[in-house]
């Protein structure tokens, strides 16, 4: 996708993301056959519900189709939330994700890899949990922005949800 197209796709769908109190993540043009799909990712600090998705769809189709920003050929758009294994890229991701367990590239030397729930996150870094070993207790560390090179969270089928814990 040209520069150019998505300056103006993000100018012209920003507002109706943020009227509906979300975050716009990520816009992506590619092709599948003879169509173009146009995926928007979307997210809030409550989560994505389905018929907010739908409706945001709606808007933006409707939007794209009092425009040229598409061209002229078929397209297909999606509109959806970043999913259960999101990059954490933005200090937002890191907020949000706060009591999940991630998996982090760290950028020291490009190969190290720590797994950890994240505990809290303010402007200089994440307070986090390193779960122990072989019986052992959990550890905390501070991790600095700067120090990971990318993350992502981790998928648990095995962990309890607030209201399980609270009981």
């Amino acid at each position: 996708m040209s520069t150019t197209q998505s300056e103006r796709l993000r100018g012209l769908l920003e507002p109706l993301v943020s009227a509906q109190q979300l975050d716009l993540e990520e816009i992506e043009v590619s092709r599948a056959g003879r169509r173009g799909v146009l995926r928007i990712i979307v997210d809030s600090d409550e989560g994505v519900e389905l018929d907010t998705c739908a409706e945001l769809s709606r808007a933006i189709s409707q939007k794209l189709d009092e425009t040229d920003v598409m061209g002229e050929g078929e397209y297909v758009l999606e509109v959806s939330s970043p999913g259960a294994e999101r990059p954490l890229s933005e200090p937002r991701h890191y907020v949000r994700a706060t009591g999940r367990l991630a998996r982090f590239h760290l950028a020291a030397d490009g190969s190290g890899e720590l797994v950890a729930r994240i505990l809290a996150v303010d402007e200089g870094g994440l307070d986090l949990e390193v779960p122990g070993v072989k019986g052992r207790k959990p550890t905390a560390r501070r991790l600095a922005f700067d120090e990971i090179a990318k993350a992502r969270v981790e998928i648990e089928f095995n962990r309890k949800d607030k209201k399980e814990e609270e009981a």
